[in-house]
């Protein structure tokens, strides 16, 4: 064998140093790290000894920024907040053990959502049904519960609207996904006969199934996770849904990104028992809901006191109560937390024109998709 060129051996040498001081880094890192987790033990205890919450949804808005604020490069802020994510998320589980609930089972939208959120190291439950996630929380059996409220494509999340009607949990915070299908099956793509996925997600991809699949059949089941169960048992069966799940279920991704609008996003939000509502970060939201009486300018009368006051409205939507005929819900978010001056007399205003209002959190606001 050829001895090794003097630039190789410089080469070599230069590659063991730079191992040997990130080797270095590393130890540093770790002590560092057992140090920050023995202050985080003594917060836990002190939270556990006052009845505090674990999770904090404003402090962690605060490490962020301020971890970013000290970011120089090379790496990007995505990639501090990806890191900084599973060191709070151990935090969390090094304070005190918490579980999730989540709607769907693992590899669907609302576990990714989760665990983009929470981090690997709190414990996860999944549910079948939106309800059942608020069922768990208020029983004491979840601390926090994730479900889909919103999607830019599609609009307000019935099931979780019509869940607020019956329950005294707040929204805690709230995140944003990106929203990517891809096409799996065990097969080939020329084999499919069938695709199986929800009806909601067939209308997310109904230009590319059209001009990609046509004259395939849509079969319509209750989640995206039931839709890989399916595929996984049919030789000529498909599924759409994401790349978490094709991996979960080992159904290799035939097409990425068959999405109609790329910038296709749903909106969760984190639910909790009242004593665990977030403090004021000046970058808020509030979600209200209240009921009116169906009569000309009614809805007018009910936005004026909002108007006045200078507050941003960013949704609106409505539906009947389901209380007493010909009563309607309407449910809107507002820029701003329920305790500043501004959003509070907007709202004692807006109970004299309401038969009924109820603030359904405070939070702080999502400034991007979790998932970029």
């Amino acid at each position: 064998m050829a001895a090794p060129q003097p630039a190789d051996h410089d080469l070599d040498q230069e590659l063991a140093e730079q191992r040997q001081a990130i080797d270095r880094i590393d130890q540093q890192l770790v002590a560092l790290l057992s140090q920050r987790s023995k202050a985080v033990h003594a917060i836990g205890e002190a939270k556990t000894r006052r009845g505090l919450s674990i999770f904090v949804p404003h402090r962690e808005q605060e490490v962020f920024q301020r971890v970013c604020s000290y970011n120089q490069g090379p790496l990007p802020d995505t990639a501090l907040r990806a890191i900084w994510r599973e060191i709070m998320s151990a935090s969390i589980a090094l304070e005190q053990p918490i579980t999730i609930c989540h709607f769907g089972k693992p590899g669907a939208f609302t576990h990714q959502a989760a665990r983009l959120k929470f981090g690997d190291a709190v414990g996860y439950s999944s549910v079948e049904a939106i309800t059942t996630v608020f069922h768990e929380v208020e029983r004491g059996h979840a601390d926090y519960g994730v479900v889909p409220i919103e999607n830019s494509t599609d609009g307000g999340i019935t099931d979780t609207i019509d869940a607020f009607l019956a329950t005294t949990l707040q929204i805690v915070n709230e995140l944003h996904l990106r929203i990517r299908h891809h096409l799996m099956a065990r097969g080939q793509r020329a084999d499919i006969r069938r695709i199986y996925s929800k009806n909601t997600v067939f209308g997310q991809c109904r230009t590319w199934l059209a001009t990609n699949m046509p004259g395939v059949e849509l079969v319509e089941v209750g989640s995206t996770t039931a839709a890989m169960e399916r595929a996984v048992a049919d030789a000529e069966g498909a599924a759409i849904g994401s790349a978490e799940g094709a991996g979960a279920f080992g159904l290799p991704v035939l097409a990425a990104d068959i999405e109609d609008n790329p910038t296709n996003t749903t909106r969760f939000v984190v639910i909790a028992r009242p004593d665990k509502a977030a403090n004021p970060t000046d970058h808020d939201k509030t979600s209200i809901m209240f009921g009116v009486q169906d009569r000309p300018g009614a809805l007018y009368e009910c936005l004026i006191p909002f108007h006045q006051a200078g507050i941003s409205l960013t949704r609106i939507e409505s539906r009947p109560s389901r209380r007493q005929a010909w009563e309607y819900l309407f449910f809107i978010d507002v820029l701003g937390h329920r305790d500043e001056p501004q959003i509070t007399s907007a709202m004692a205003e807006l109970s004299k024109r309401t038969s009924t209002v109820q603030i359904l959190g405070s939070y702080p606001r999502a400034e991007r998709p979790l998932n970029g």
